[in-house]
């Protein structure tokens, strides 16, 4: 007896535990559907989520959790999210109610196929100006199911109407059947009114049993499917009987479009998997007030950029500071020369070096003496030397190298008094006149006296280190004012990147300017990435006329120009529905010659501390493969360390 009474209690103490378990879970489906309608309600596009971030103040109802969670689900399903809370609500009170779920199976597979279903039927739905999201109002899950009846019913409305209203109705019927709504037998009514009021709690679902017949909602479910497939096959037949792809002649010609200068302060940064918008959602957004025009019709309240029509004049060489005479006693007569001469031979005796000094170069800054060893002598042990000799001949420093190609070794000693060298002697000169490189360079005097004028076209890049004061401003502003003197601005652009606000801002709104001068680290990001974007178009348009490099484009293009002629190109549109065979089309080029880039940025080390990866990213992709296409980088930096020029870096600069 005593047995049986503790396992009837054992029995009454589990069905107990049971209901009262049975009872928290559907208080916890309730709670989570009102708590997710919550936060639907008060969603809001401009509130913090996954791929939003914002400072502004979050105005969701259930704050940070509920903004996240609410963006979430109207950037997937959209409205379908009213079909996902629904079921969960009314599952939620069945268990409240000490009534069992059963066929949880088939009431979570309904529930997806309503959740799918209903964000179909929204997608159908034409979105207001008002709708912020780049999807429509199924979300992305929407749209990607709109993808397949829109290109086998494209150009039918009829056809597309008629999917909508049997995703509807199937949403209808998933979502009653996962709610468990109107799919109760009359015999499954009588057995729960009966025990209702015998307060029994029921032993069976409301459902049929599992070995009864299959439900009403089942049945209907399956009819539909039949039916859909059926008639996708018939309309798919009709379609392909009534459209004809039209003539490849009869379509008009691609518009040509003018080339556009970047704007670098109107382009926005989005995550990988986001399409791009007109405009950013953390712009204000009055619900009250349409949305903006598009950024096209506000183009031309846009700065007016230099036009190329007009003839462009170089800068007059009278801006630049006249070479003054120097004071006497700068340049050294031959008589100083010869005894300096003797006077070194007499210290290279003294470290037992024996030779002869055969010629004396002087220059500006520094003289040459050419040292004839005697036979035996290494040049290692001169070169060696290069303190000792500096100190000797009280000298700041002394410079020691092999000459090539003759059977001597330089010495170089820094002048007493060094002159200076003018821009101005280096621009008018007629080495830098008549050079015939493409973007030339002017860069000072050798030993000799005579200019060095280079080719950053050839270099192809080029990287300017030193500490403060060590002169790295005024080469880059000697390189800059080179390629203004001897390039016009449809020759050559420039794109300046000055973190530190102060050394190139006299440049700012020259002719030859991209966009004004970047101060801001995170806009010269952007600037950058332009400058890669503009790297691949440019490869694109070299590819579709066959040659390799910029000056074969550049004199391809001038060549028709003269001709008279059009360039086009033979591309692939698509397929003939009917036949299978390709559809080709004349795409007629614009003819317009590309000009050089030069990306110059004063001080790197600024820019590596605030985006090191994108900025790594890009200027390894210009430095690699930028050169062909006519973009080049002039880099200064005064910590030339390793985490400011990386390995990756530094591979692809002389």
């Amino acid at each position: 007896m005593r047995s049986h009474a503790t396992g009837h209690f054992t029995e009454q103490l589990r069905e107990f535990t049971a209901r009262r378990l049975a009872e928290l879970l559907g208080v916890f489906l309730v709670v989570t559907a009102a708590a997710l309608t919550l936060s639907l309600v008060s969603w809001s596009a401009r509130d913090p989520s996954l791929n939003h971030a914002t400072s502004g103040h979050v105005r969701n109802l259930l704050g940070g959790p509920g903004a996240i969670v609410s963006d979430l689900l109207m950037q997937l399903v959209g409205f379908g999210a009213i079909a996902a809370i629904v079921p969960i609500a009314m599952q939620g009170l069945r268990l409240m109610k000490r009534r069992r779920v059963g066929r949880a199976t088939l009431r979570f597979g309904l529930w997806i196929l309503g959740v799918l279903a209903t964000s179909a039927t929204a997608s159908l739905l034409p979105a207001t100006d008002r709708w912020p999201l780049p999807s429509g109002l199924g979300g992305v899950v929407g749209d990607a199911i709109l993808v397949v009846p829109r290109t086998i019913f494209a150009g039918s409305g009829v056809m597309i109407a008629v999917f909508g209203v049997g995703a509807a109705f199937v949403a209808i019927l998933a979502v009653t059947g996962a709610a468990g709504l109107g799919f109760e037998s009359e015999a499954d009514m009588r057995l729960r009114s009966a025990e209702d009021d015998a307060g029994r709690r029921p032993i069976a679902d409301d459902e049929d049993d599992a070995g009864g017949e299959p439900g009403v909602a089942l049945i209907s479910l399956g009819a539909l499917i039949h039916f859909g497939l059926a008639f996708k096959a018939w309309a798919t037949r009709v379609a392909g009987k009534l459209r004809r792809p039209a003539r490849t002649a009869d379509r008009p010609p691609p518009p040509s479009y003018p080339r556009v200068e970047p704007t670098f302060e109107e382009l926005d940064l989005y995550p990988a998997y986001a399409p791009p918008r007109a405009r950013n959602l953390d712009e204000p957004f009055d619900s009250a007030v349409a949305p903006p025009a598009p950024r096209r019709t506000r183009a031309p309240a846009r700065a007016p950029q230099p036009s190329f029509n007009t003839r462009y004049e170089a800068p007059s060489l009278t801006l630049l500071a006249e070479p003054k005479k120097q004071a006497g006693g700068v340049k050294l007569s031959q008589e100083a020369l010869e005894q300096n001469a003797r006077l070194l031979e007499g210290v290279l005796e003294d470290f037992s070096v024996k030779g002869d000094i055969i010629n004396v170069r002087p220059g500006p800054v520094v003289t040459l003496y050419e040292l004839e060893p005697a036979p035996g002598i290494k040049s290692s042990r001169v070169i060696g030397l290069a303190d000792d000799i500096a100190r000797s001949m009280s000298a700041v420093s002394a410079r020691v190298a092999v000459v090539p190609g003759r059977n001597a070794i330089g010495i170089e000693l820094p002048n007493q008094r060094r002159e200076m060298v003018y821009l101005r002697e280096l621009i008018a000169c007629e080495d830098f006149a008549r050079s015939n490189h493409k973007l030339a360079i002017a860069l000072g005097k050798t030993i000799g006296g005579e200019p060095v004028i280079v080719d950053l076209a050839r270099m192809p890049h080029l990287l300017v280190a030193g500490t403060t004061g060590s002169g790295k401003s005024v080469a880059i502003n000697t390189m800059i004012l080179s390629l203004l003197y001897r390039l016009k601005p449809e020759e050559c652009r420039l794109i300046m990147v000055d973190p530190k606000m102060l050394e190139l801002s006299a440049y700012d709104n020259i002719p030859h300017l991209l966009t004004p001068v970047v101060t801001d680290p995170k806009k010269a990001v952007v600037a950058l990435k332009w400058a890669v974007r503009e790297m691949e178009d440019r490869y694109k348009k070299m590819s579709k006329l066959g040659v390799r490099n910029i000056d074969g484009y550049n004199a391809r293009v001038a060549e028709a120009q003269a001709k008279g002629e059009t360039i086009t190109r033979t591309v692939q549109t698509g397929f003939d529905r009917e036949t299978g065979e390709a559809i080709f089309e004349h795409e007629e080029m614009s003819l317009s010659t590309l000009p050089y880039i030069v990306v110059i940025v004063d001080e790197m080390a600024d820019l590596m501390l605030v985006a090191g990866k994108d900025i790594e990213g890009a200027i390894q992709r210009l430095a690699q493969m930028a050169r062909a296409a006519g973009i080049h980088l002039i880099m200064a930096t005064q910590r030339p360390s390793v985490d400011v020029i990386t390995g990756t870096i530094k591979a692809n600069f002389p």
